[in-house]
């Protein structure tokens, strides 16, 4: 708050350290019945709730909480703690929840489903989570057979193989649109909504060659080794180990046929396997036991799509204004009080985002989306959004500006103390006059008459 008025407004220019950590343990007791009121005002009964598992690494390893594992943040050099955030359906954060860093989704999930209908009291809830997250395991052993639970998930790559194998999936089925919807025993009172994205198609068609491709040039290099002349590697065991270090770097391994002898070394692709891989490019099943009466397919896949608004979240938990991370604290309870002030920051950001969309770039009729060909392609953006993009102004002519550039204006808005020499009562506080953006910016606040 040095940069701000914020301490003189509350009346806490004179805090210290102490008394921050106190805020932060009394802030803690408070989380649940916090989250109790939020739940109550964001999330309907019956309605869904958006789940999903993300980590921050830690500087030390006194906390408790800090271990190793699965580094969303590609920092698998560091302990870390997984923390989990609940949404609804329009992203808006309802609680948070922290876990050991080496809690994985299987053991997140049941504590979950536990949160949500104790805590947030919502017995008639359906659950929203991914792949990883819901899995049919968790499905049989927390959802299945609770009266008002319902689930939107998907399909691993194994068990969409196993349809395959089995004729359930056909690109038949999309010869009319890019979304079908077939029962299976496997799955008994569930739908599965099969989906082909062409363009998801394309870029897998992309990445898989750009893989193979690398993955070839580092088997050359080992070949290399072998034929030379000068020092030639020998030995299958020796052979095998170089072979090792680079066959699966890229995740690929699967698709080459691999010979090693004393003296020679030979690969090739396995293209028997790539087209089997390559059969099922764009397709992504999603699994659900919602009534097709009560939501059509779009409107589960369209759930299930929201999920990324969870990982909007933690995008900007993680940004340079929340700061998530790196976490310094040793106290379990200050790691799980500082990763809830986190969330609740986020929620005062969703508000703004919210209440400043029309000076934003944003696309404010969301169901635009929907006239889209299918739920499956790209949503569309609206014709007034394309002409914010065109005129870079908005309906009344303001200009249209990001989120941190607002924030970055309105911190132009100053209270100056001006002490008048010599005078005992000559000391007052002047607050400079907004510009005509910033009075917008305000006004769409709707904090005037705060300042």
């Amino acid at each position: 708050t040095a940069a701000t008025t914020l301490g003189q407004l509350l009346s806490l220019e004179d805090l210290d350290e102490h008394e921050c950590y106190q805020a932060m343990d009394w802030l803690l007791m408070r989380q649940e019945a916090i989250q109790k009121k939020l739940a109550k005002k964001h999330l309907a009964d019956g309605g869904p709730v958006l789940f999903d598992l993300s980590s921050s690494y830690f500087e030390g390893h006194t906390c408790p909480l800090a271990k190793y594992g699965y580094s969303r943040d590609k920092r698998g050099d560091l302990p870390q703690v997984n923390y989990g955030m609940y949404c609804n359906a329009q992203g808006v954060p309802i609680g948070v929840e922290v876990f050991p860093g080496n809690e994985n989704d299987h053991d997140a999930f049941p504590k979950a489903v536990a949160r949500v209908r104790n805590d947030f009291g919502r017995k008639n809830v359906i659950f929203v989570g991914d792949r990883g997250m819901i899995s049919g395991k968790a499905i049989d052993d927390y959802l299945r057979g609770d009266e008002g639970t319902q689930w939107i998930t998907a399909l691993n790559s194994a068990s969409i193989a196993k349809l395959q194998r089995q004729g359930d999936i056909q690109l038949s089925l999309f010869d009319q649109r890019n979304l079908a919807s077939i029962t299976h025993p496997d799955y008994p009172d569930e739908r599965l909504i099969l989906c082909y994205n062409p363009l998801l198609a394309d870029e897998r068609v992309r990445k898989r060659e750009a893989l193979l491709t690398a993955t070839e040039k580092l088997l050359a290099k080992v070949k290399a080794k072998v034929d030379r002349r000068r020092k030639p590697v020998r030995g299958k065991s020796e052979i095998g180990v170089e072979v090792g270090k680079v066959v699966n770097r890229k995740k690929v391994a699967k698709h080459f046929h691999i010979e090693i002898d004393d003296d020679r070394f030979e690969y090739s692709r396995n293209q028997e396997k790539i087209d089997v891989e390559a059969s099922l490019d764009g397709i992504y099943v999603i699994r659900s036991n919602v009534n097709a009466n009560e939501m059509s397919d779009e409107q589960v896949v369209a759930h299930y799509k929201n999920l990324a608004l969870v990982e909007r979240a933690f995008r900007s938990l993680k940004s340079i204004d929340l700061r998530v991370r790196p976490i310094n604290h040793r106290l379990e309870d200050r790691v799980r009080s500082h990763i809830f002030i986190c969330m609740l920051a986020y929620y005062i950001e969703h508000q703004l985002r919210e209440a400043l969309a029309p000076l934003m770039f944003v696309d404010e009729e969301k169901s635009s989306a929907e006239t889209r060909d299918s739920i499956v392609s790209p949503a569309r953006r609206s014709a007034s959004a394309r002409r914010k993009d065109a005129t870079r102004r908005n309906e009344n002519g303001v200009r249209l500006s990001s989120f941190r550039d607002i924030l970055e204006s309105l911190s132009a808005v100053t209270r100056s103390t001006v002490i008048i020499n010599g005078h005992p009562k000559g000391r007052f506080t002047v607050t400079s006059r907004p510009t005509s953006y910033q009075q917008e910016i305000i006004r769409h606040l709707g904090i005037a008459r705060h300042l």
